[in-house]
């Protein structure tokens, strides 16, 4: 029988079925790119964490095999221990106990037990000496700011703790304190990195002794669960639906209200109702006047610009802060006029290691003049990362702002409902609009390009890693960002083209 650590422990809190499938049917997890990066960089603040409190001790042994041997590692807890180290590092414990069941007489030929062995293991990442007791520290990649006076949002960390206490409790230890150490994500890096200011400490105490199931993060098996349960992959439901939030989703699904069929009687907004009838009907959804109306705001030159960036918990360069979005690169598509052939021009950023922000917001101020129309699909999200560029340096604040300024959001059409094709699948971002309005056109598929580099996902991650590579791996991983981003740009090229012909 499969022990229970306290990462199954948080699985059972979330859904019961959550642990069987993980230990179970692990093949059926979902995870993708950017679940990986967040799990990388908890390492990586896992590790400075060690040494929050100055010198420490890390319980760690490894089988022959190259597994961990916890065995050891709970031998070498125990020793440090009793010989007083102030700090353990992945200091481990294992409480067994055996289940009997008495007074039953079972039939020879069943394969039953009356008797089981339970193990119960946890590695605590930091535990810290307070005068006769222990204190127990979870380090997590998380910011402060999240849920500062949120209580609720710290409320998903409060089983992984109480676990540990009960564990180290059992096995004779006595917890004087239950901690959870985040990043602090006021801190900016000037210099040498300050432990100190990087990371903030907050007392559990209350939230642990009260420890229930609250709202964890989003469970790997949910596409697994909604098969078992008859959720057809197939067919739309009300879990498509734009912006229905899951919690509502899931009382339509508990009242048999399952495909858009069922939600007749169901009151919805203008654009879920727009979105049923066009997938009920397989119309088409245009307001030619409305996308005339957008497209009268363009002016010549346009300028198609896309970012991308990777974010650093632990922050790498001066004047960064925890999680700060990096820019390291961009494509721009330009078309000077109405007959003009359209000029690429892109960025990406050395693979050296240094930082990247101030040779792209140079080259960016060079290839954008100022006052030009420069669109970008969701535009928030570029002009977020100008705007930082800007405050990171003045001298070039003004032209910065001025492209800031001048973005149009290529996304207004479909969001007002003006353009809207039933394949879209209630999601108006460039993934889902790209290919349902152009279905056949290869050129224009995410999944036909080099698949070091599909998603922006896969940028964040990769860009980093770049610079450990061997020479050709390298050239091949940057060829890839390069071919990414430029789709980005050039999808949105195609979509204003688009809706140009809606327009007439």
């Amino acid at each position: 029988m499969k022990g229970l650590s306290k990462s199954r422990y948080t699985a059972f809190c979330q859904c019961p079925k959550n642990l069987w499938l993980k230990v179970f049917k692990p093949e059926e997890a979902t995870v993708d790119a950017g679940v990986e990066a967040r799990f990388e960089s908890g390492n990586e603040v896992g590790d400075l964490a060690m040494g929050l409190f100055g010198d420490y001790k890390e319980a760690h042994a490894e089988k022959p095999d190259g597994g961990l041997d916890l065995a050891k590692m709970v031998e070498q807890t125990r020793q440090w221990m009793q010989e007083g180290v102030e700090t353990i590092c992945e200091a481990s414990f294992t409480y067994d106990r055996e289940h009997v069941v008495e007074n039953v007489t079972l039939p020879p030929d069943k394969p039953w037990f009356t008797k089981w062995r339970e193990s119960h293991y946890c590695a605590v990442d930091l535990l810290r000496k307070n005068g006769d007791g222990w204190d127990i520290y979870e380090v997590k990649s998380t910011s402060f700011p999240e849920f500062n006076g949120n209580e609720a949002k710290l409320e998903k960390y409060a089983p992984d703790i109480a676990y540990q206490k009960w564990v180290l409790k059992k096995c004779g230890v006595k917890v004087t304190g239950t901690y959870l150490v985040c990043l602090n994500s006021d801190y900016v890096r000037q210099g040498d990195l300050d432990l100190q200011q990087l990371f903030a400490v907050i007392d559990m105490k209350e939230l642990v002794e009260n420890e229930h199931c609250a709202k964890p993060y989003k469970c790997a098996f949910l596409d697994y669960c909604k098969r078992q349960h008859g959720i057809p992959e197939d067919k739309p439901t009300v879990f498509d639906l734009y912006r229905m939030s899951f919690k509502k989703a899931l009382d339509y699904y508990h009242n048999g209200q399952i495909l858009f069929d069922d939600l007749a009687s169901v009151k919805l907004n203008d654009k879920q109702q727009m979105q049923i009838e066009a997938t009920q009907t397989g119309r088409e959804y245009i307001n030619p006047k409305g996308i005339k109306e957008f497209l009268d705001r363009l002016t010549y030159p346009l300028y198609f610009l896309d970012f991308e960036t990777m974010q650093d918990a632990v922050p790498q360069y001066d004047g960064a802060k925890v999680y700060g979005q990096i820019t390291f690169q961009y494509s721009l598509h330009i078309k000077e006029s109405e007959t003009a052939k359209y000029e690429h021009r892109e960025f990406l950023a050395p693979s050296d290691g240094s930082d990247p922000r101030r040779p792209l917001a140079e080259q960016l101020c060079k290839d954008i003049p100022m006052d030009v129309c420069t669109l970008a699909y969701n535009k928030m999200f570029e002009c977020g990362r100008i705007r930082e560029l800007a405050a990171l340096f003045p001298d070039l604040a003004p032209h910065l702002l001025n492209i800031a300024d001048h973005i149009v959001d290529l996304i207004d059409p479909f969001r007002a409902g003006d353009y809207y094709v039933p394949a879209m699948g209630g999601s108006f971002s460039i993934k889902s609009v790209l290919p349902a309005l152009f279905p056949d056109e290869p050129s224009l598929n995410y999944h036909n390009l080099d698949e070091r580099c599909q998603n922006g996902g896969n940028a964040m991650t990769l860009f980093p890693r770049i610079q450990f590579m061997e020479p050709e791996e390298a050239a091949a991983s940057r060829e890839a960002l390069l071919r990414y981003c430029e789709l980005d740009t050039w999808a949105m090229v195609k979509v204003w083209e688009k809706l140009k012909e809606k327009a007439i």
